[in-house]
């Protein structure tokens, strides 16, 4: 049974963690934990969550829990924390915080070398397939086609684009051969002149309850093909985080640190 604990217990990915957890063969929650000073610290996770009360009290310092693997969907600042003291105690971490920097990302690199841990913008299986169709379909039009990349979520999130965007983005630029980082133009406004060939353009939508909607145009002279994903809850989410935090905790991996991907607990990369 691998014991795992929540990061971000008390958010809207949190509470359907817990859920997910409790469904799942093979795993159980063994620790919940907020940020100091959370209203939620004290607070039973099960009753929290929905899912009954399970004598897992809410605490805020992952270092002093009992756990295998800990899931973390926080904030950027906090994911590192966590990421040092899983490095330090030699936990696996799943990492679904988005909004990182370039920084931040070499930061949690470089503690992977020494523990293994997997990073995704979306644990969604779906989306992961999405991935491997854009990939397919950039390199099947190659330079003949323009291609941007929309996408909407609720009016909470605080980041954008989204990782799954920029994920969708990068998927496309690597098929292509580009750096996303020199060819992505984040919205348009004024007197533009006409379109690059090379760039990939990013839209966001910020609206209402919408968990994540993302849609991958690829604009040819006679045709339009989209490539769309659409996410009505988050149980998708919950449920690929935790089949990642199995499969960190099998032995294989787990002696193999590295940063993985969703791709790669697939089978996709």
């Amino acid at each position: 049974m691998t014991r795992i604990a929540i990061c971000g217990a008390a958010g809207r990915m949190g509470r359907a963690l817990i859920a997910a957890v409790q469904a799942a063969d093979g795993a159980e929650l063994s620790a919940a934990i907020e940020r100091p000073g959370s209203e939620f610290i004290g607070q039973d996770a099960g009753d929290l969550a929905g899912v009954g009360r399970l004598n897992i009290i809410i605490t805020d310092d992952l270092a002093k829990a009992d756990f295998d693997v800990a899931i973390d969907f926080t904030a950027p600042a906090a994911t590192l924390i966590h990421a040092g003291i899983c490095q330090r105690l030699g936990r696996g971490l799943v990492i679904g915080t988005t909004g990182l920097s370039a920084e931040q990302k070499a930061e949690l690199q470089a503690l992977s070398a020494q523990q293994a841990m997997v990073y995704s913008g979306n644990y969604s299986v779906g989306v992961n397939i999405s991935l491997k169709m854009l990939e397919l379909a950039a390199k099947a039009f190659g330079d003949t086609v323009d291609i941007d990349v929309l996408e909407a979520h609720h009016r909470h999130k605080v980041d954008a684009p989204s990782g799954t965007a920029l994920m969708m983005g990068e998927a496309v630029a690597g098929a292509l051969g580009r750096d996303l980082n020199e060819v992505a133009v984040y919205a348009r406004q004024g007197h533009t002149g006409a379109r690059e060939r090379q760039h990939i353009g990013f839209q966001t939508l910020r609206g209402g309850d919408t968990v994540g909607d993302h849609t991958v145009f690829f604009f040819g002279e006679g045709e339009r093909v989209e490539v769309r994903h659409v996410a009505t809850n988050r149980a998708n989410f919950a449920t690929g985080a935790v089949r990642s935090a199995l499969w960190l905790a099998s032995d294989k991996v787990a002696q193999t640190p590295a940063l993985y991907s969703m791709q790669d607990v697939l089978g996709l990369a």
